[in-house]
């Protein structure tokens, strides 16, 4: 008869476990261990010896306030020869005495969260994690250098700007930092599902699909207690600018400490960077993927319908094209739907449209998008529509009548992520989209029923149009841009030219002019050019600059002869002063450093109230340490300070910096960093 064992205590071997699951970046001081994989804990014996096939030991893991086995949320399971992969299991590998030395292993498809381990009549508590290096869990990626990069890095750079101009922003994930694997897990107990049916949304943690869906509505708060409230128009009252942040720990912490209360403000790629920080706490692999000239398609028609004034002065529509538009990629297989389309699956937890009545999009497979299955889950056509729509620009003229203008827009242009093990960006277009004008780009255009974009004729022979701009477009500089016109026919053509410019958000939003000039006789021979220059200065469109730097050019040639009106519009980020990061003393663990940290005022008028701030993972011990200058900066001077911090491990690390003051508002900067053990 089999003889149960008296335990007089359990050792989790946190060290051995969560180095070798690869958790000990969120410490060794409890059990974090991934699915799939076998974990070793050692039992102390009070009485008598450990006897094969004489000593029992049972087994109960346990998940959720409503753990069963119907749900797979609870698992019975006795002692094996060997452990299995497959399955909960456990077997002793050790030989007869007083400790046992035991390997368990979990399921690769467990849900993941806060379980409990009855171990005979002992408890145990760890957390399990989705397991990216096992062949069986549903998030195997089979690349050491990809998942070095999508799971266990804690900075990137997230890419901004305009399609010509792509700026780098440097972000601080912080997915292991203190406390925040607990406040990811706090994020999926919070969701409206769980909190209707506790059970059945423990269940479903099984399930990448569905984690991902559910973070990509929980990073919001528009129908829950949501991480974050997005804010694109006004001031920032009551919150702090969405440009303020650096990263992505202060903002879990604050909706953590605030009772789940909504973070004041966010913008796209702090609602994409949140999710990916908590995708890569979860075991996702995950990244953050930029869309320049992103359509947001209000109707579902796979068109953006734009209007324009006589002054080609844009009359705002509920459809916007932004200027970019960030959102995460999670990778995974989706047995949901046919063969072939596992992988990176699009997942945007910026709320813009409802799906299946919440704010939340994805996941859909990226070879989705780019093969025009537009029925697939979750949120094709909305995804299709940012990357591939139709852009149809009308002219609304004085007496009420309409007229179709000649435009060149093309949107999802310069599709951008991190390079892996780089801070280069990578393109990613080919991903999405097939060439332009490829047979297989008609082929996935005919499947989703883009009719536009199947008819388009290609542009026309006339009056040619273009914007054209200099290299150095500085903040706080004077510059000129021009219109270029250009007459392809064999006739004399005289037509009317308005070149505007005016301050613009990054979704489109226009803000005021920053120059403006209308030709009404501009006169072109057959083959001749005319370059047209436009002056901004800094005394006008310095006040008017939203904190994204960027300038709306347009251009529009009305040919008087033939009455046809052709568009050009270009988008342009001015760009912010370097700012300067010198590391004082030897990079080491537990060693205190200094930055030096400079920056030039490029503006001709002073800077007051600056302020540098620093954060990096396992740099600044998960805080933001701040250094204010009691001095004006003038015009051409350096604001410099020295900020001190202390390593807490070795590696490759990114201090993320942030300069702020009165006209020049959220400078970013980084400086990678190796720190020796």
């Amino acid at each position: 008869m089999a003889q149960s064992v008296d335990i007089e205590r359990l050792d989790l071997e946190c060290q051995f476990n969560n180095t070798d699951h690869r958790t000990d970046l969120n410490g060794v001081d409890r059990l974090i261990v991934r699915r799939g994989q076998p974990f070793t804990i050692s039992l102390y014996l009070r009485s008598g010896s450990f006897q094969p096939g004489v000593s029992s030991l049972s087994f109960v893991a346990e998940t959720g306030p409503q753990p069963s086995e119907q749900y797979g949320t609870r698992a019975s399971f006795g002692l094996s020869p060997d452990v299995d992969t497959s399955r909960w299991s456990a077997a002793v590998t050790s030989p007869p005495g007083d400790m046992v030395a035991l390997q368990i292993c979990s399921s690769p498809n467990a849900p993941i969260g806060r379980y409990t381990l009855t171990v005979g009549q002992s408890k145990i508590e760890f957390i399990l994690l989705f397991n990216p290096w096992c062949p069986a869990d549903d998030v195997f990626l089979d690349d050491e250098k990809s998942l070095e990069e999508y799971v266990l890095s804690q900075d990137g750079i997230i890419f901004r700007g305009s399609h010509q101009f792509p700026q780098p922003t440097p972000w601080n994930f912080g997915q292991f930092e203190s406390g925040i694997l607990d406040i990811c897990l706090r994020i999926l107990d919070s969701n409206p599902k769980y909190l209707r049916n506790p059970g059945k949304d423990c269940s479903g943690r099984r399930n990448p699909i569905y984690v991902s869906r559910v973070l990509s509505a929980m990073v919001n708060c528009n129908d829950d207690k949501g991480v974050l409230l997005g804010k694109w128009s006004g001031g920032y009252d009551g919150g702090v600018s969405p440009f303020l942040w650096r990263g992505s720990v202060e903002i879990l912490r604050n909706w953590d400490s605030q009772a789940c209360q909504p973070v004041r403000f966010g913008q796209c790629w702090v609602f994409a960077a949140v999710a990916c920080s908590v995708s890569r706490a979860l075991g996702i692999p995950c990244r953050v993927v930029t869309n320049f000239l992103s359509a947001h398609d209000t109707n579902s028609n796979l068109t953006i319908e734009r209007y324009i004034d006589e002054n080609g002065e844009l009359v705002q529509s509920r459809d916007m094209i932004w200027n970019f538009h960030c959102w995460i990629e999670n990778w995974m297989t989706r047995p949901d739907l046919k063969a072939d389309f596992n992988g990176w699956q699009v997942s945007d937890p910026t709320p813009q449209e409802k799906s299946e009545g919440v704010y939340c999009c994805g996941p859909i497979p990226v070879k989705a998008i780019k093969e025009g299955e537009l029925t697939f889950k979750y949120d094709a056509p909305f995804v299709f529509a940012e990357v591939n729509a139709d852009v149809v620009t009308f002219m609304k003229k004085k007496d009420g009548s309409t007229s179709k203008v000649t435009t060149a827009t093309v949107v999802g242009q310069k599709i951008s992520t991190k390079k892996v093990g780089s801070d280069a960006r990578e393109d990613i277009t080919h991903l999405y989209k097939y060439p332009e004008g490829s047979d297989e780009e008609r082929e996935a255009f005919t499947k989703a029923n883009h009719q536009n974009k199947l008819l388009q004729q290609l542009q026309n022979d006339g009056l040619h149009l273009a914007i054209k701009v200099t290299s150095d477009m500085k903040k706080g500089c004077d510059f000129d841009v021009f219109a270029v016109v250009t007459n392809n026919t064999q006739s004399e053509k005289m037509c009317r030219l308005v070149f505007g410019s005016c301050a613009e958000s990054y979704n489109g939003t226009l803000g005021e002019n920053c120059g403006f000039k209308d030709l009404l006789n501009v006169g072109l021979s057959p083959g001749a050019e005319r370059r047209i220059p436009l002056r901004l200065n800094y005394s006008k469109y310095g006040s008017h600059l939203t904190e994204d730097n960027l300038i709306r050019l347009a251009a529009l040639v009305v040919d008087y002869s033939t009455k046809e009106a052709i568009l050009a519009v270009r988008h342009i980020v001015l760009e912010n002063p370097e700012i300067k990061v010198r590391i004082l003393g030897e990079p080491k663990e537990n060693r205190k450093l200094a930055a030096e940290i400079t920056l030039q005022n490029p503006l001709p008028e002073p800077l007051e109230n600056c302020c540098f701030s620093i954060e990096g993972a396992n740099l600044t011990g998960g805080h933001v340490l701040s250094e204010r200058l009691s001095s004006t900066v003038g015009p051409g001077e350096d604001a410099k300070v020295k900020i001190y911090f202390t390593p807490s491990h070795s590696g490759l690390r990114k201090l993320v910096v942030d300069f702020d003051s009165n006209k020049l508002c959220h400078v970013k900067g980084y400086r990678n960093v190796i720190i020796g053990k």
